[in-house]
């Protein structure tokens, strides 16, 4: 399972965190913390995955799993895998059910996903237009699950998506455009065009 995804630049600021374990807010702070302190420290050239016990993630008991000689199950083990692009940490944090390489992959399919929404994107993207990664993320992830890892079908989605919302609100003001259109069709009259603001203005009340 998949715990959390975090984006967080090189100075430790989190640009997104999603938590698909519940935790209180100050425990996630905290972890936030904790995870940016294990991989900023690390030398460029070592592998993009470590074991992490000392992050503690609350799972659902199950008897059936095998124990190691601490009584602890194999799946209870925490796993930070990550990628460093410029001045961007993507983080995964996973149980250790997940293969460390298949998430490095997963880690890839997320950022060129981004980068089709955004036309390569950058940290100004993360911060301004949060609810669109969001929205990638939720096509790839859901419930700490892999939902989708084909690139095609998730920007297909994400783009579908930004159509529906900008008809969605074209349609919630339809008197706008009517309304502020200038008689006779011609844009050069700004007489006509005041008459069509005062008369829409008009009609909600103003």
């Amino acid at each position: 399972m998949i715990h959390a995804v975090l984006i967080f630049n090189t100075h430790g600021k989190p640009r997104l965190s999603k938590f698909f374990t519940p935790l209180p807010p100050l425990v996630q702070q905290s972890l936030i913390s904790q995870i940016f302190s294990l991989i900023s420290d690390r030398p460029a050239g070592v592998c993009n995955f470590l074991d992490a016990p000392e992050l503690v993630f609350p799972t659902p008991g199950n008897g059936s799993e095998t124990k190691d000689g601490r009584g602890r199950r194999e799946e209870d083990d925490t796993r930070v895998i990550y990628r460093h692009y410029a001045t961007l940490y993507f983080v995964f944090v996973v149980n250790g059910a997940e293969s460390e390489l298949g998430i490095l992959d997963l880690i890839q399919v997320f950022v060129e996903s981004l980068d089709r929404s955004f036309e390569n994107v950058c940290e100004l993207d993360l911060i301004f237009h949060f609810d669109e990664v969001h929205h990638v993320l939720s096509e790839i992830i859901q419930g700490g699950l892999v939902l989708e890892t084909n690139i095609n079908e998730i920007s297909a989605c994400v783009q579908a998506a930004s159509r529906n919302r900008k008809a969605s609100a074209a349609s919630s003001n339809p008197l706008i455009p009517s309304m502020l259109a200038v008689p006779g069709g011609r844009s050069g009259n700004r007489g006509g065009s005041s008459d069509g603001a005062r008369r829409w203005l008009a009609t909600i009340g103003v």
